[in-house]
C-alpha cells in the first residue's frame, strides 16, 4: 500500500470554522488589524493549527476570499521591466486573469460586493492590501500618496471588469485585449506615476 505523502486534508468542520471567523475578522477589521491569534480564538482553536492549515496570514486571506490566484505571483510580471510600463502590464495581468476560466471566481465575488457591504469590505480589503499595495509599494512614489493612486487605480480596474465581464457592453466586452491594454493602460500609469491634483 501507497503512503501518501504532504499535509492531512484535517476536520472540515474545523477548516471552515477557521475560515469563517477569518472572513468576518478582516471584513470587519480588515487585513492589517485581523491577527492570526484573534481568527483561532473566534474559531476555537489554537493559533498553530491555524497555520497548520493556511500558513501565513496571507495565505489564509486567500482562501478565505476563494480567490483562485496568487497575487504573490502576479505582481512580479507587473514589476517586470521600466517603471513607465507599469499601467500597461498591470492592465495586461489583470485582463489574462478575469479573461480566463479562473475570472469566474473574481466576477461571481463583484456582483456579490455589489449589493453585500460584507463582501464589499473583503473585496475593498483583498484588492488594497495583496494587489495595489504590492504593487505600489515598490515604485519610488510618496507613501502619502499611495492611498489616493491606489483607490485610482481601483476605479480603472473595477470598472474595466463591471464592464467586460458583469455589464458586457460592447465593444470592451470583446475587445481583444491588447486594445484595451493600449486604451486603459495609460490612464493607470498616470494614476501610478504621473502628478496627482493638489
Amino acid at each position: 500500500m501507497t503512503r501518501r505523502t504532504g499535509r492531512r486534508p484535517g476536520n472540515p468542520d474545523t477548516r471552515e470554522a477557521i475560515l469563517d471567523a477569518a472572513r468576518a475578522a478582516f471584513a470587519e477589521r480588515g487585513f492589517d488589524a485581523a491577527s492570526i491569534r484573534g481568527i483561532a480564538a473566534t474559531a476555537g482553536v489554537d493559533p498553530a493549527l491555524v497555520h497548520h492549515y493556511f500558513g501565513s496570514k496571507d495565505q489564509l486571506f486567500l482562501a478565505a476570499m476563494n480567490f483562485p490566484v496568487d497575487p504573490g505571483q502576479m505582481v512580479p510580471r507587473v514589476l517586470a521591466g521600466d517603471r513607465e510600463g507599469v499601467g500597461e502590464r498591470l492592465v495586461r495581468t489583470f485582463l489574462s486573469i478575469w479573461d480566463s476560466p479562473a475570472g469566474s471566481a473574481g466576477v461571481a465575488l463583484l456582483r456579490s460586493a455589489v449589493s453585500n457591504e460584507w463582501t464589499a469590505r473583503l473585496l475593498r480589503e483583498f484588492i488594497t492590501t495583496q494587489v495595489l499595495r504590492r504593487v505600489l509599494d515598490q515604485l519610488d512614489v510618496d507613501p502619502a500618496e499611495l492611498p489616493l493612486r491606489g483607490s485610482l487605480v481601483a476605479t480603472q480596474l473595477i470598472g474595466l471588469a463591471m464592464i467586460r465581464h458583469v455589464v458586457r457592453m460592447e465593444p470592451v466586452a470583446s475587445a481583444d485585449p491588447e486594445t484595451l491594454v493600449a486604451a486603459i493602460g495609460p490612464t493607470i500609469q498616470r494614476y501610478v506615476t504621473g502628478e496627482l491634483p493638489t
